[in-house]
């Protein structure tokens, strides 16, 4: 038989022998993989089976971690910053300038709590998003009488609000998993919520008899990061290091434990039973032991020097020590866990010995990328882009500004470029050296420079005009104007009635 007569058995039923060995080793049934655990779920079962208990862990690891604390602060001050920040990308400059002064004006009243601003809600979401794996954020209408710049604001919600666990055929035909309500043909309509958070049971009485409510899903949005392809609840990013963050805090303390013992050190005074009675050399008389069985102890103070009774003999304990192996040990287990938690371990644990600026730009290189892919393709579009959309929208109807034609070129106004905070230099001359000849060179533009470092080039064209008349009117000259000095600082003449 051959190979070639394979499909045509196969469709009349015939079984191929399962002796036949697999093309890769992972997929053997062998000593080697024996071990591994390899459930079929989907995506969907796969993300909620213990999602609880995984938050769970997450928010203890989070609190009482060090690690774990360090790992998700870091991603969230790489990912959000001080905002990702919009620009209005319309043909008309005052519509911009009026658009950016609004958003700027409502950004500060965004937070429905009245905690933070705009862009600490987008931090706040951030770290939700990633302690949880998931953040819900709830726009809130408002009545024109609230003094609101725009009649809107934002909630931010714990994934705990959504129960995973809410799983219903409904009569309408749509179906609710996780939580989450869709149509017979798979969009989002609704979101089942708790109106107070579930675990505040014990402080609020009221919140221990929760009943999850429909809320339409045009007045939500599910902020978390899909990871396979039809996944509809976020996993916390910590999920494959907690088991191992939580055995080296442990063996850690126990190190540290081991220390304190060590410290800790006795002194234990031996001596021979006695055959002839014992002198005390100071007083000459005979002295008495064990006569009720108890040892005296003798005190340890710094430079001071004990006489011994004859016979008498001082041994010290010799506890264990770290070992010449902690170190290094702990260092790779952070390594693991710093790469399972998307972080480079230098930015995990501030840890920089032994590497260089070349090395640690190419290790942020890889970081930096990463973290670009979550800003556009996570927080950029499901957080940024329909919280703009909203805030227009209300803005238009309830007068806050005047757009024309506004239905018709809604898509030319809601055109915007979201520009996160800027990377900071790690070579700051070189860089900016390297920046100036790419755009002398036409490689890019300097919007795209001042952009790519989280600044509008408009704003710094308005400035640097102001800048310059300023000076002009008092007459002062700085190194800094290219107009009159070159980059040595030194003078240049424009034109024959300008030279000496």
């Amino acid at each position: 038989m051959v190979r070639s007569d394979y499909p045509s058995l196969a469709r009349r039923g015939f079984v191929l022998p399962s002796r036949l060995k697999n093309s890769y080793d992972a997929a053997g049934s062998g000593r080697r993989s024996r071990s591994i655990n390899a459930p079929d779920s989907g995506p969907t079962a796969a993300s909620i089976t213990g999602l609880n208990i995984l938050r769970r862990r997450s928010h203890a690891a989070v609190r009482n971690n060090p690690y774990a604390f360090s790992a998700i602060d870091r991603l969230v001050s790489n990912t959000i910053g001080t905002g990702i920040v919009p620009k209005p990308k319309h043909k008309q400059k005052e519509i911009r300038i009026a658009m950016q002064q609004l958003w700027d004006d409502w950004g500060e009243e965004a937070d429905a709590d009245g905690v933070t601003d705009i862009y600490g809600l987008q931090a706040l979401s951030c770290r939700a998003g990633y302690e949880s794996g998931e953040c819900f954020i709830r726009i809130r209408i408002r009545r024109p009488e609230d003094g609101l710049t725009v009649p809107m604001q934002l909630q931010a919600l714990e994934s705990e609000f959504v129960p995973y666990d809410k799983n219903e055929l409904l009569k309408n035909g749509n179906r609710i998993m996780a939580g989450i309500e869709f149509n017979p043909i798979g969009q989002r309509v609704a979101y089942w919520m708790y109106p107070s958070h579930p675990g505040d049971g014990r402080i609020m009485p009221a919140a221990a008899s929760n009943i999850p409510v429909r809320v339409p899903a045009n007045q939500v949005l599910h902020i978390f990061e899909p990871l396979r392809p039809g996944q509809i609840r976020g996993v916390p990013v910590l999920a494959p290091v907690l088991a191992k963050l939580t055995a080296l805090d442990e063996f850690d303390d126990a190190v540290l434990f081991r220390q304190e013992v060590s410290n800790l050190f006795a002194g234990f005074i031996t001596k021979p039973a006695p055959e002839d009675p014992v002198i005390d050399p100071v007083t000459g008389q005979v002295v008495e032991t064990d006569q009720d069985g108890f040892t005296p102890m003798v005190g340890l103070e710094p430079g001071s020097m004990q006489e011994l009774l004859p016979g008498e003999e001082v041994n010290f304990s010799d506890p264990p020590d770290a070992g010449n192996t902690y170190p290094d040990f702990m260092r790779q287990q952070l390594q693991a866990s710093a790469a399972g938690a998307g972080l480079p371990y230098e930015v995990l644990t501030g840890d920089l010995r032994g590497v260089n600026d070349r090395v640690i730009r190419v290790v942020l290189n890889e970081f930096r990328r990463r973290i670009e892919q979550r800003q556009f393709g996570v927080y950029v579009h499901q957080l940024c882009r329909p919280v703009r959309a909203a805030w227009l929208d209300l803005a238009v109807l309830s007068g806050a500004i005047d757009l024309p034609d506004y239905n018709n070129k809604r898509r030319e106004y809601l055109r915007t470029r979201w520009i996160p905070q800027g990377w900071a230099y790690i070579h700051p001359l070189q860089d900016v050296q390297t920046k100036r000849l790419e755009v002398r060179a036409g490689f890019k533009s300097r919007s795209e420079v001042a952009l790519s470092q989280g600044y509008d080039t408009e704003t710094i064209d308005a400035e640097n005009q102001a800048d310059n008349e300023r000076c002009d009117q008092l007459g002062l000259a700085y190194d800094s104007d290219a107009r009159s000095r070159d980059n040595a600082g030194e003078p240049t003449f424009q034109g024959e009635e300008n030279k000496p």
